[in-house]
């Protein structure tokens, strides 16, 4: 009888120990982000995915719900290099959604990343009119985002999320 009741009370104990918490993420709440990767817009195209990572633990009522280092893919929009005749190098990147720690969707909002170079045209212009025809080949400066930079992206929606 003993051992039936010691069973028993083991079996509860590592059931009440595997029970998951579910907690809801509020629309609007911050989630800061870093890029992960050097990105540059010579080097990806429209469609191809850029990671992230959440930059600091997001906590809900004393648990946290989206853990630092939880990573977020954004997708290309745009990415055109810079070129001649000083055209600046664009880059686009949105974010729309990220995975919570057990797979749960998590919609983000105003998560776009809008980075341009420096646009020298106007010195390509003149430089070639008034001087030597080869300042045509003059660029445009490019547009990259280096590792660490940081954005802000909000939740969307209120959201479920089961914590372990």
């Amino acid at each position: 009888m003993k051992k039936l009741f010691l069973c028993l009370v083991l079996c509860m104990m590592s059931v009440a120990t595997f029970a998951q918490k579910e907690v809801t993420v509020k629309a609007g709440t911050l989630v800061p982000l870093q890029v992960s990767n050097p990105t540059k817009a010579a080097d990806v195209s429209v469609g191809q995915k850029v990671a992230f990572r959440v930059s600091r633990d997001i906590n809900v009522d004393g648990v946290t719900a989206i853990p630092y280092g939880t990573t977020v893919n954004g997708t290309v929009y745009e990415a055109k290099k810079s070129s001649w005749w000083g055209t600046k190098g664009r880059l686009g990147i949105k974010i729309s959604e990220m995975y919570g720690p057990n797979g749960e969707m998590i919609p983000l909002t105003n998560g776009d990343v809008y980075v341009t170079g420096k646009n020298r045209t106007a010195l390509s212009v003149c430089l070639c009119l008034f001087l030597v025809w080869p300042a045509c080949f003059i660029c445009g400066s490019k547009a990259e985002i280096p590792v660490g930079y940081e954005i802000q992206a909000n939740v969307a929606a209120n959201t479920l999320v089961r914590i372990n």
